[in-house]
C-alpha cells in the first residue's frame, strides 16, 4: 500500500512506459532499487573492487574508446580523448581509491554545551540509484566522473549515454556488462523512448550534463518524484583580458581553451572582453595562435571534428548573422569550404566587434567560434558580465591584483581560472558546478562522495544526560533548566 501511495514510492514509475527498450529499462531499475534496500551497504572492499572494474573497463579498452569516439565525431583528437578524457578519469579514480577510506568514516561533530554529556557524527550512507544522463562532447569523462563519485559514495548506478555518440555508447554497454553485474553498474541503450523515459524514473539521485534548455526539462521530470538532482549545464562563459594583461600570453592560452575538443567544451571561453584600444592586436594575436597550433589544414589529425551536420550548420548561420550585422569575421577559410566541410571541421572563427544583437551573444556558441568585444573602464566588463545568466566559467587575465580580486568579488560563476582557461575543471580537491541556469550541484574528488551520499547526523544520548528534566509535568526545576539554556545558548 505505501508504495502505492507515497511519491517517491517504486511504483511510481509511468505506466505508459511499455515498449521493450522502456520495459527493459524499468525492470533494470527495479532490480537495482531491490538489491541497494535489500541487501546491506556496500562496504570499503566493495566499492574499492568496483572502482577498480571501472578502471580496467577504460584501461583495457583505452584504445577502441578512442576509436569509438573519434567515429562519432567523424575525426577527435586522439591526444584531445586521452588528456581530456582517459586520463581525467584515471586521476579521479586514483584519488578516489586513495582517500575513500577517510571518506567512509564516520565524522565527529561538537555537542552543544547544555546537551552533554553527549555525542554527535555525521555518518555517509549511499543514496541508493543514481542515474547518469550523460553527454557526446566527453562522452568518457563526463559520463564516468560522475559514476566514479556515486560508486565510491556506495551506490549502484544506471547510465544512458547520449544518442549522439552511438559507437561509445555500444562500446561503454558492452565493456561494463563484461565486468559489472546489472544491479551495480549498467549502461542503456540510446534509443528515443529511452532517453524520454530515463529522468522520470523515481532515482535517489539524478544527474544530467548538457543544454541548459534539456537541463529544464530534466530538471521539471525528476522533480514530479522529487528526484534531487546535479545539473551540469553550460551558459556563455567571458574571459575578461585586463589592462594588465600580456596580449601575447592571454592570445595563446584562450586559443587553446577555445579550440579543444574545436569548441565543444561546456567550460570554453564563449565571448571575451578586451580593453577597446587593444581590441584589433588582441584579435590578430589570437588569430595566429590558432594558426600556430592548428595550422589552416582541415586534414590535421589534431583538430577535431563538429559532431553533427545539424550543429555544424548551426554554426554557419551565427558566423552568417554576426557578418550581416557588421562583424569582422577572421578565419582561415569559410565554412562551406568543401575541404573544411567533408571532413566535417569548422574553421577556426574570430567574431571581431561583436555586439548583443548578434546570435552569436545570446546563445552558447558550443565550437570554434570566438566573439571579441571592446569594453571601456573595467566596470563595464563586470557589469556585462553581471546582466547576463550566471556562466559555468569565468577567466580574467592579468597582472593587477586589485583589479582581479574585484572581478572576483562582483561576479558569481560556476568557476574560475586565473591567466587561462579550464584548467580548474581539473583540480579534483576542488568542487565542479555551476550556478543558476548554468547548473546546480557538484561533483569531483570528496566533493562527488558527498553529493551521492546521505550524511545522516546521529545524537548519542549518554545515561548521564539530564534531559529528562524537559519531560512533563513542568515546574520549577523546568523554569531553572530554561534559564541555563538561555545562558548557555
Amino acid at each position: 500500500m505505501r508504495a502505492e501511495t507515497h511519491p517517491r514510492g517504486r511504483n511510481a514509475v509511468d505506466k505508459s512506459l511499455t515498449s521493450a527498450p522502456i520495459g527493459a529499462l524499468e525492470e533494470a531499475f527495479h532490480a537495482m532499487v531491490a538489491r541497494s534496500r535489500d541487501e546491506p551497504p556496500a562496504g570499503l572492499a566493495e566499492r574499492l573492487d568496483r572502482l577498480a572494474r571501472l578502471r580496467a573497463v577504460v584501461a583495457d579498452n583505452e584504445e577502441r574508446f578512442r576509436q569509438a569516439i573519434s567515429a562519432d565525431f567523424g575525426h577527435r583528437s586522439a591526444v584531445e580523448t586521452t588528456i581530456a578524457e582517459t586520463m581525467l578519469v584515471f586521476s579521479e579514480i586514483r584519488h578516489a581509491t586513495k582517500h575513500l577510506k577517510s571518506w567512509m568514516t564516520p565524522q565527529r561533530v561538537a555537542t552543544a554545551l547544555q546537551f552533554l554529556p553527549a555525542r554527535n557524527r555525521l555518518i555517509p550512507q549511499p543514496l541508493g540509484v543514481v542515474g547518469i544522463i550523460a553527454p557526446w562532447n566527453y562522452p568518457l569523462q563526463l559520463t564516468l566522473a560522475p559514476a566514479i563519485g556515486a560508486i565510491a559514495a556506495g551506490n549502484r548506478v544506471l547510465i544512458k549515454p547520449s544518442e549522439l555518440t552511438p559507437h561509445f555508447a555500444g562500446l561503454l554497454k558492452e565493456t561494463v556488462a563484461a565486468r559489472f553485474d546489472a544491479t551495480e553498474l549498467l549502461v542503456t541503450g540510446i534509443e528515443g523512448e529511452i532517453a524520454e523515459a530515463f529522468a522520470r524514473l523515481p532515482f535517489d539521485h539524478l544527474v544530467f550534463t548538457g543544454s541548459t534548455r534539456v537541463g529544464r526539462i530534466v530538471a521539471e521530470a525528476a522533480g514530479r518524484n522529487l528526484t534531487p538532482v546535479t545539473l551540469e549545464l553550460g551558459g556563455k562563459s567571458p574571459a575578461i583580458i585586463d589592462a594588465s594583461a600580456d596580449l601575447d600570453e592571454a592570445a595563446e592560452r584562450i586559443a587553446y581553451g577555445k579550440l579543444l575538443n574545436a569548441g565543444q567544451t561546456c567550460i570554453a571561453p564563449d565571448y571575451v572582453l578586451v580593453p577597446e584600444q587593444a581590441l584589433q592586436a588582441f584579435a590578430e594575436k589570437v588569430r595566429a595562435q590558432m594558426r600556430r597550433m592548428f595550422g589552416t589544414d582541415p586534414s590535421n589529425k589534431d583538430y577535431s571534428s563538429i559532431i553533427s551536420d545539424r550543429h555544424y550548420a548551426r554554426l554557419e548561420n551565427l558566423v552568417a548573422d554576426a557578418a550581416q550585422r557588421g562583424a569582422k569575421i577572421l578565419q582561415p577559410a569559410k565554412a562551406d569550404d568543401p575541404n573544411w566541410k567533408a571532413h566535417r571541421k569548422f574553421p577556426p572563427t574570430l567574431i571581431v566587434g561583436a555586439t548583443e544583437a548578434m546570435a552569436a551573444m545570446q546563445e552558447e556558441i558550443f565550437g570554434p567560434v570566438l566573439p571579441i568585444l571592446g569594453y571601456g573602464d573595467p566596470s563595464d566588463a563586470i557589469a556585462f558580465i553581471n546582466h547576463r545568466d550566471r556562466p559555468l566559467a569565468l577567466y580574467w587575465f592579468g597582472k593587477d591584483g586589485a583589479a582581479r580580486d574585484e572581478v572576483l568579488a562582483r561576479t558569481i560563476s560556476g568557476g574560475v581560472t586565473i591567466n587561462d582557461c579550464l584548467f580548474h575543471f581539473t583540480q579534483i580537491n576542488q568542487p565542479m558546478g555551476g550556478v543558476g541556469a548554468s547548473g546546480t550541484g557538484a561533483y569531483h574528488g570528496e566533493w562527488g562522495f558527498r553529493t551521492f551520499s546521505k550524511l545522516k547526523p546521529v545524537f548519542y544520548r549518554s545515561r548521564f544526560n539530564r534531559l529528562a528534566d524537559l519531560y512533563p509535568p513542568y515546574g520549577g526545576r523546568i523554569a531553572r533548566l530554561e534559564k541555563l539554556m538561555r545562558f548557555m545558548s
